[in-house]
C-alpha cells in the first residue's frame, strides 16, 4: 500500500544536522506513526514520505522552510522560574543551553535557556532545530488505512501513535 492521505504510516528515522552529525534516532523504540495528510508531521517529510511503501528506505534533506521554519530572533521571552518544567532532578538548576517546556495557550512549548535567574528566566522559544538544513535517513515499517476513528480525531492511534 502506497502512503496517501488517511493512512496511518510507521517508521524510523535517524535524524542529522548539516554536518552529518546524528540528533537523534527512533532505533531501539517503537517506530514512529502519523496520519498522512492530517499535518501531524514536519511539511517536507510529509511530501517526502508520499507514494512510499513498506519497507522503502531513503533520506531527505529539509530546508528550513520545510522542517522547523526560520529562527525568529524577536522569539525570546522572560518567564517565571515557576512555569518552566524539565529538570532533571529537584536539586538541578536551570542553566544556559538547557531545554525546558512552559505551557502556552498554544499547549505545551519546549524552550531553551538563554540566563537563569533566582526568580525569571530569559528563554528562545523558537524549536531547538529551527532554522536548521536536516537530514532524515527513513525507513518505512509499515502503512495501512486509517480507521474512521483515526480520520475524525485527526491523528494516528496505537503503538507509536496516540494513545487516549
Amino acid at each position: 500500500m502506497k502512503i496517501t492521505d488517511k493512512t496511518v504510516v510507521q517508521f524510523h528515522y535517524v535524524l542529522k544536522d548539516e554536518s552529518g552529525k546524528e540528533l537523534e534516532s527512533s532505533h531501539g523504540n517503537d517506530p514512529l506513526a502519523y496520519l498522512h495528510g492530517a499535518n501531524n508531521t514536519l511539511v517536507g517529510l510529509e511530501k517526502a514520505l508520499t507514494d512510499k511503501e513498506a519497507g522503502d528506505k531513503f533520506s531527505t534533506t529539509l530546508q528550513p522552510e520545510d522542517a522547523y521554519g526560520e529562527r525568529q530572533e524577536d522569539m525570546v521571552q522572560r518567564v517565571p522560574v515557576k512555569h518552566l518544567e524539565g529538570l532533571p532532578s529537584k536539586n538541578a538548576k536551570w542553566k544556559a543551553g538547557m531545554i525546558g517546556v512552559v505551557h502556552t495557550e498554544q499547549g505545551q512549548r519546549q524552550v531553551t535557556v538563554i540566563k537563569a535567574g533566582k526568580f525569571m528566566v530569559t528563554v528562545d522559544i523558537n524549536p531547538p532545530l529551527a532554522g536548521k538544513v536536516l537530514t532524515f535517513d527513513i525507513e518505512v515499517i509499515d502503512v495501512r488505512a486509517a480507521t474512521d476513528e483515526e480520520v475524525q480525531h485527526g491523528h494516528a492511534h496505537g503503538v507509536g501513535g496516540h494513545h487516549h
